[in-house]
């Protein structure tokens, strides 16, 4: 019996050990040796424990299960526990090496632990590892080998245990399963994380104002399984507000999203297309939207950023209409891509793009346009098929798509990710132009959409140009360059009196800012074009990404009725309460004119605040109520027959 109760003690101990020899290890490798001394390494271990005592005993639960079968294994027989675990141990291995060199490998990229979201990059594996170097993949294939290698022979040491069932008695056997079920008992309490009424999750071992150190504390592979699975229940996440709250709140937010009477009441006001501005010579102009990746607030002069970065687009900033408090909804491409042309906001652990159910009921930019007599077409000289991309333009009906696979295979290799940005501009130009030149005589027009995504803006920032020495910005000045030789040719084309061109991110960068910093979200857009009305200007309401598809099609005299998360800024009633929502990984940042609020979802708590005094409560009230109403929508559309 001694021997059997010895046994679980040090497997399960085996297991915290690896796991607290994983954080510092994890700092060392992420940089946070060179910020942090012994004492936060030890904070982060210690109040890391809890959760690696739980994850420890899920581990532990097998192992268990194999002593309380040898209690009553045949009478004198031996059950070999290192000869049945092997299989189990060499699993285990590899699934955790996987998972602590992967944590380790993107959390310099991301900012954020390895989660559930990893999956939606997996399934075009070139795109995954597009921003590093085959060197890089070859180390951590070694690393992976020799971390599972480590992990199988500590653990199976442990397992030399031959337990031999000698008690004849079955009440002492009995007796011996009832002692091992008490184990069984703390091991339960371990995985539960206490017998406190909440059980374990991320937020529980978060402790300090800085995230990076929260972040260390959090054991990876708890982290990634407990996130597997629940974005897709949306019917039960994020319950924060009670119905009558609830429609109190979201009916100023987003009226056509509320159930109540005020809502209903001011959801006509927020689909109107009256304005208070006109920024359009024309209601049906030719349009092309540029997404431009990674090309944030800090590459701006007119948002503080250097002036050197991108000088063609400050120039052009002088000549169109700036959004100058334009914000990000997302951190992410396939996310901030829903935004723009769904006009639906970000989700904190969910990528829309990835679920076909989802897509099928989102609105659409391009359909509302096709429906007007307009042509789509969408460019990207990466693959179109990761994240589920090209399945999502098809549904917004785009009716051409040009991808890598349209390229050469030197063009294809020319960045990671796919073609060039002086390549792909290239391409636009020719192609805009073309439509205009193969005319026959006497034929119309059809007016038309076009939508660009930029990809050279991203790690590994490899481009081929050279004009600053800091790579990001090199490379964001390299795309700015690509720019202005692209706009100066379409101003020397009869393309340009009737052309609307929209700038705008997908994201911005989290070159040393992290995502969950409100600043992050600062983006610019701007609108110019022969088909843009006036001098230029600067409009400096607050807005998403998410808006523009209202704010569009409003200017265009079309209805926007079914974009209920998208707002025509530019109508009376935007004016009664403007603010912008945000979101990254397991939080979301909220701001109105008397400040701006970010929240951690896993802690629970505020990571940053900066406003008026007394209005951080409200701000919170408001972001969840917009988190809640997003996730009630997204159940209705699960719930219908498409």
């Amino acid at each position: 019996m001694r021997r059997r109760l010895e046994y679980l003690i040090q497997y399960y101990v085996g297991w915290v050990f690896l796991f607290l020899v994983q954080k510092p290890l994890f700092m060392a490798f992420t940089e946070g040796v060179a910020h942090y001394g012994f004492g936060k390494f030890m904070s982060v271990i210690w109040h890391g424990l809890p959760m690696d005592l739980s994850v420890a005993g899920y581990l532990t639960a097998i192992p268990f299960l194999g002593v309380l079968v040898s209690i009553w294994w045949p009478f004198d027989s031996n059950f070999n526990m290192r000869k049945v675990l092997r299989p189990y141990h060499f699993i285990v291995a590899i699934v955790l090496a996987i998972i602590f060199v992967a944590d380790i490998s993107l959390y310099p990229f991301w900012h954020y632990k390895l989660d559930a979201s990893v999956f939606n990059y997996l399934d075009s594996p070139k795109d995954a590892m597009a921003s590093v170097s085959s060197w890089y993949i070859v180390m951590r294939i070694l690393a992976i080998i020799v971390v599972a290698y480590i992990i199988y022979e500590h653990q199976t040491r442990i397992c030399s245990n031959t337990f031999v069932t000698t008690e004849k008695s079955p009440e002492r056997r009995v007796w011996r399963t009832l002692v091992i079920l008490c184990c069984g008992g703390l091991l339960f309490l371990a995985i539960r994380g206490g017998a406190k009424e909440s059980t374990m999750n991320v937020g529980r071992v978060y402790f300090s104002e800085d995230q990076y150190l929260n972040h260390s504390a959090v054991n990876p592979a708890f982290s990634l399984l407990s996130s597997i699975g629940k974005s897709e229940d949306f019917s039960k996440q994020y319950r924060f507000l009670k119905p009558d709250d609830f429609d109190s709140v979201i009916s100023e937010l987003y009226p056509a999203a509320g159930t109540g009477v005020k809502s209903f009441a001011a959801t006509a006001a927020q689909n109107s297309t009256s304005l208070t501005d006109t920024l359009l010579k024309t209601r049906r102009p030719n349009i092309l939207l540029i997404e431009m990746e990674s090309f944030g607030g800090r590459f701006i002069e007119a948002l503080g950023a250097p002036a050197d970065v991108a000088p063609n687009y400050n120039a052009l900033v002088k000549e169109g209409i700036f959004f100058s408090n334009f914000y990000g909804n997302s951190y992410r491409t396939d996310r901030g891509t829903v935004s723009i042309f769904s006009g639906y906001p970000a989700l904190p652990v969910v990528s829309l793009m990835k679920m076909p159910i989802i897509v099928r009921a989102l609105p659409s930019l391009p359909h509302e346009l096709v429906k007007q007599g307009y042509t789509t077409d969408f460019l990207y000289g990466g693959d179109v098929n990761f994240t589920n991309t090209k399945g999502y333009l098809v549904n917004m009906d785009f009716q051409k798509i040009t991808a890598d696979v349209n390229f050469t295979k030197e063009e294809r290799k020319t960045n990671s990710w796919g073609v060039n940005d002086h390549i792909t501009f290239a391409y636009l130009a020719k192609d805009l132009l073309d439509r205009k030149n193969n005319l026959t005589a006497g034929s119309s027009e059809k007016p038309w959409f076009s939508a660009f995504l930029t990809l050279s803006c991203h790690e590994p920032f490899t481009v081929p140009y050279h004009r600053l020495s800091d790579e990001v910005y090199n490379a964001a000045a390299y795309t700015d360059d690509c720019l202005g030789k692209f706009i100066k040719q379409l101003k020397a084309s009869p393309l340009w009196d009737n052309l609307l061109i929209i700038l705008v991110p997908d994201h911005n960068i989290t070159y040393n800012m992290a995502d969950s910093n409100p600043d992050y979200f600062k983006c610019p857009m701007l609108w110019i074009g022969g088909a843009v009305k006036g001098n230029p200007r600067v409009i400096s309401k607050f807005m998403n990404q998410s808006d523009i598809a209202a704010t569009l099609l409003a200017q265009m005299g079309l209805s926007h009725k079914n974009f209920i998360y998208s707002r025509n800024i530019l109508s009376g009633d935007y004016g009664k309460y403007p603010f912008a929502f945000s979101c990254y990984n397991n939080g979301f940042v909220f701001r109105d004119s008397t400040g701006v609020t970010s929240y951690d979802l896993a802690a629970k708590s505020v990571v940053t605040d900066r406003g008026k005094p007394n209005t951080k409560a409200a701000r919170l009230t408001k972001g969840k109520a917009v988190l809640q109403s997003l996730y009630d929508n997204l159940y209705k559309y699960q719930q219908q027959d498409y």
